[in-house]
């Protein structure tokens, strides 16, 4: 890990202008689920041609969308969308045995993208409704996760949408409770309800590994590293990104004056600028490095050249791909379309 240099005191706008410099968090950008499911998403597209469905956004992020999209990919809200005899990719945030069925009827084949994270807290939900556990699912209400989750097992399964909600939680069976938590929460959030709920429940059963993902941890604590020394923190990610949006509040929160999520440099205001000598950036774990290169340059522009990289932890973890990729999915929607 590499240290972050010494807080500077507030200066005045023509002094912080002088001593302009970039923070730059590692890690940032794509995490292995991600990296995993686009990737799905372009190997189809080669191997199967187009055009072949995605139900809903693959990833939470405007611009990979829209590159996939102009290689071929139809981006559809429901399965029944999906002409029969075509291919249908699940998105990284996992779906609903459901969806799998309403597939399976409509004669699709189907390559599943769901993150092996996310896979981990449905099987998780799976085991513990079957041990007949009350399961407390920390998230936010309509996430795609969270609706892939409760589909796993929906008579036990109770939405607690932060600590606020605990209040509204009823069980069967205080000695049997169990909870588990969408991955890409804020920790400090997640746990501020875990801890809310064991005030109720003293003996609420905590999942065999934390349920929030190591990116998503990595990229908080990056954030909070740099967040104190920042006095403008710009976040890339796209506002329907739940990991994204908790990076501007841990900024906030770690001591930044300031922090914005933007799509791009273009939705930069220059504004935000006035009096800053200090610009933390960072990214989403859904967001292209293009994106951040982006932005770097916009700041460059400006006078922010100089930037230094703040290290939390180093990634090495890799997923393989979706094993339908190994399979001729055309002619198997081709057969059961014929059968």
């Amino acid at each position: 890990m590499t240290s972050s240099p010494s807080p500077t005191p507030a200066t005045t706008p023509g002094e912080a202008a002088s001593r302009r410099r970039v923070l730059l968090a590692a890690p940032r950008g794509y995490c292995a689920g991600v990296d995993r499911a686009v990737i799905a998403v372009e190997k189809a597209l080669e191997q199967y041609g187009a055009p072949v469905y995605v139900r809903h956004e693959i990833v939470h992020n405007k611009y990979v969308v829209k590159t996939l999209e102009k290689k071929g990919a139809i981006f559809v809200d429901e399965t029944e969308e999906v002409p029969e005899g075509n291919i249908v990719i699940f998105s990284a945030h996992g779906v609903a045995p459901v969806v799998h069925e309403e597939a399976k009827r409509g004669k699709l084949a189907t390559i599943d993208a769901t993150c092996p994270l996310v896979t981990k807290v449905h099987k998780e939900a799976v085991r513990y409704a079957k041990e007949d556990y009350d399961i407390l699912l920390i998230g936010h209400e309509g996430h795609e996760e969270v609706i892939g989750t409760s589909g796993e097992a929906p008579e036990h399964i109770t939405l607690v949408d932060g600590p606020q909600d605990v209040a509204n939680v009823e069980v069967r069976d205080p000695e049997k409770v169990v909870w588990l938590s969408q991955t890409t929460l804020s920790v400090d959030e997640t746990m501020e309800t875990v801890d809310a709920l064991k005030g109720r429940y003293p003996n609420l059963l905590s999942p065999p590994s934390d349920d929030i993902c190591y990116a998503t941890q990595n990229r908080q604590i990056a954030v909070k590293q740099m967040g104190a020394e920042a006095d403008l923190v710009i976040v890339v990610g796209s506002k329907n990104s739940s990991n994204s949006v908790r990076l501007v509040e841990v900024a906030l929160g770690a001591g930044a004056r300031d922090a914005h999520l933007v799509d791009c440099a273009e939705e930069i205001d220059e504004a935000w600028l006035e009096g800053v000598g200090t610009v933390g950036v960072t990214s989403g774990a859904s967001v292209p490095e293009i994106l951040v290169h982006g932005v770097l340059d916009w700041l460059a522009q400006r006078g922010y050249e100089d930037v230094e990289t703040i290290t939390a932890a180093e990634e090495s973890i890799h997923f393989s791909l979706p094993k339908e990729l190994r399979r001729d999915l055309r002619a198997e929607a081709k057969s059961a379309t014929e059968g």
